[in-house]
């Protein structure tokens, strides 16, 4: 299952060893700490954080920076659209603090096999088990929905190179069409899996 639906990269570093559970409780704990650090000079002492969980993580580079990589245009705009109607200062703030978010939750992943944050997903919704839900089902439509985020953004990647590639730029409908058909192709070939492993109903 995670080379379907994981990033995991393999290793021995103490984030890699730190429980699945943990590692969610850290994400949350420092999400909120972002939401509520307001000076570009906090946001600074952040990022040096952040990039120091990486090190210490040793994924590797473009492993970092496949986590950003998706959100980086949005970066963009979001700095531009804050940078005119408010100030530079607040504008390199709220960028940062969705660029580090979005790489701290790319850490996780990173570090955590998807077997053993289905596991800790799986505990925390046992209660459903009480109105007749699947805590396994949810927990895998959970993780699921996580992974798809860098799945489509990787896939819009390609079709966005593909179109440079024919001198298609800027076709909407040269870059939507293909997206929208390895989407489903992709989600076709989930499917399968899933099947084959006896989570098809």
């Amino acid at each position: 299952m995670n080379a379907l639906t994981g990033a995991y990269v393999q290793g021995e570093s103490v984030l890699h060893r730190l429980p699945a559970g943990a590692k969610l409780l850290g994400l949350a704990a420092c999400c909120t700490v972002l939401v509520l650090l307001r000076s570009p000079v906090a946001m600074g002492a952040a990022l040096v954080v952040v990039a120091s969980l990486f090190a210490v993580s040793r994924v590797g580079a473009a492993a970092a920076w496949a986590q950003i990589r998706p959100v980086r245009w949005f970066a963009v705009a979001l700095f531009a659209m804050q940078a005119v109607f408010v100030d530079l200062p607040s504008a390199a703030t709220s960028t940062l603090r969705i660029v580090l978010a979005v790489a701290l939750a790319g850490l996780v992943t990173l570090t955590t096999r998807t077997s053993a944050m289905m596991a800790c997903l799986e505990r925390c919704l046992a209660p459903a088990r009480f109105v007749g839900l699947d805590p396994f089902r949810l927990s895998l439509l959970l993780s699921l929905t996580i992974r798809s985020v860098p799945v489509v953004a990787a896939l819009a990647t390609r079709v966005r190179e593909a179109q440079r590639a024919r001198g298609v730029e800027w076709s909407v409908r040269a870059f939507a069409v293909p997206l929208v058909v390895s989407t489903l192709r992709h989600a076709d070939a989930l499917g399968e899996a899933l099947s084959a492993r006896g989570l098809d109903d």
